[in-house]
């Protein structure tokens, strides 16, 4: 199959959860024999995926030009990839007007529309209810699942969302969460530091992700001095790549919040550290940081919203909490107390492998893909609102982005 992979960034799976999953995906892709285009509307990353390793070809597009539809007519692409909803957005119209057969399929990453309600809930100070999802990002997010053959979703508490709130059919969706191999499982277990060989705390997460940045100030502000008083010597360092100035002027040695910015190796610090904190406020989808954290042994302190969608009916690998004192408090009987450290990284263990093994999940996309493939005319057929939207949402962007490249034409 001929894939092109459309995406507003390069991939960088060292500097988030999300540039982690795609390269699963392209990977995945390239374990089929796949011939894999990756373009991007963004400049060349210094921390991008070596794409070239699995014979990957990349191509820099720009949007609101039409010289993209000589390449995507020229490519031919059997599978088109978007990476989030607005690069199908921008990109979509164009791709069925010169590939009408090409399957179209969404990365999603998480649902914007649950993260933002979820945020504005959190900046008015009240209780998040689903009312809160109807926003404007709803409208296009789940109009954009609606226009593609198949989103990949990647938590089941985003399934029943889409198809309890928003009535999305199940055929246009594909549960898919992260996936951690086997092999790659048992090699990181056998190099696990012990409880006596780890001492500290840490946090990690993308400093251009919002609920990161927020996170790091509410630890700072409301939960580190807590942890601070009952633990007067102990330490928190703060990981994420991108960080602002404002981050790094959070640092303070005498309170013991080291800011250090973006880890080179993110299990390597991940594994130096007794604890992770993840105090989420808001977000969606499955926090990275969490299954990084589980992946070294390491036992973590997190929000409901944190650990969301990850571990099922099985205990939590640490303990979760709300309220900031119940945060702390945590944080510091499980700091101190190995044997319940102990405990809490074999349900870590045991959350990895159960429910991110990759037997459980890649054989049956690349299935789900094939069979949209073979039947693409009758899946379409089925989804008459979906083809509604095609034709009138399509029609308004293109003019927009006819009439914006035109404007674009008179400045230059």
């Amino acid at each position: 199959m001929n894939v092109l992979i459309i995406a507003s960034l390069w991939p960088e799976p060292t500097s988030s959860a999300a540039g982690r999953r795609m390269v699963a995906l392209l990977e995945l892709f390239h374990q089929q024999g796949w011939t894999i285009t990756y373009a991007s509307t963004a400049q060349a990353s210094d921390y991008c995926y070596p794409l070239e390793s699995l014979g990957i070809s990349r191509r820099t597009v720009k949007v609101n030009d039409s010289n993209f539809d000589t390449f995507v007519k020229e490519l031919a692409p059997e599978l088109v990839l978007y990476d989030r909803f607005m690069v199908e957005e921008q990109f979509s119209w164009r791709v069925a007007q010169q590939c009408p057969a090409a399957i179209s399929m969404i990365e999603t990453s998480d649902l914007h529309c649950l993260r933002q309600g979820r945020q504005v809930a959190l900046k008015e100070k009240r209780a998040f209810v689903m009312s809160d999802l109807h926003n404007d990002i709803a409208y296009r997010e789940i109009a954009s699942i609606q226009r593609s053959d198949l989103s990949l979703i990647i938590s089941k508490y985003e399934i029943e969302v889409l198809t309890t709130v928003f009535k999305v059919d199940s055929r246009l969706i594909h549960y898919l969460p992260f996936i951690v191999e086997p092999s790659v499982m048992n090699v990181l277990q056998e190099n696990w530091p012990s409880y006596q060989q780890r001492a500290g705390f840490m946090c990690i997460g993308n400093f251009k992700h919002p609920p990161n940045w927020d996170s790091v100030q509410y630890l700072k502000k409301d939960i580190w001095p807590l942890i601070r008083k009952q633990l007067p010597k102990a330490n928190l360092s703060v990981y994420g790549a991108y960080p602002p100035p404002k981050a790094m002027q959070l640092n303070n040695p005498k309170e013991g919040f080291l800011v250090k910015g973006r880890a080179e190796d993110a299990y390597e610090v991940m594994q130096q550290s007794r604890i992770c904190l993840a105090p989420l406020r808001f977000g969606a989808g499955l926090k990275g940081k969490l299954l990084d954290a589980m992946e070294c042994g390491t036992p973590s302190v997190t929000t409901p919203l944190g650990a969301e969608g990850m571990y099922g009916e099985l205990p939590w690998a640490g303990q979760i909490e709300q309220s900031p004192q119940a945060i702390a408090d945590a944080a510091v009987a499980l700091y101190n107390d190995e044997q319940a450290w102990g405990k809490s990284q074999q349900n870590g263990l045991k959350i990895v492998r159960e429910n991110f093994n990759p037997k459980d999940y890649e054989e049956a996309l690349i299935a789900r893909i094939k069979m949209i493939q073979q039947g693409l005319d009758k899946h379409r057929q089925q989804n008459f609102q979906g083809a509604m939207l095609r034709h009138h949402t399509m029609r308004s962007t293109k003019y927009m982005s006819l009439w914006i490249e035109e404007k674009n034409k008179t400045l230059n």
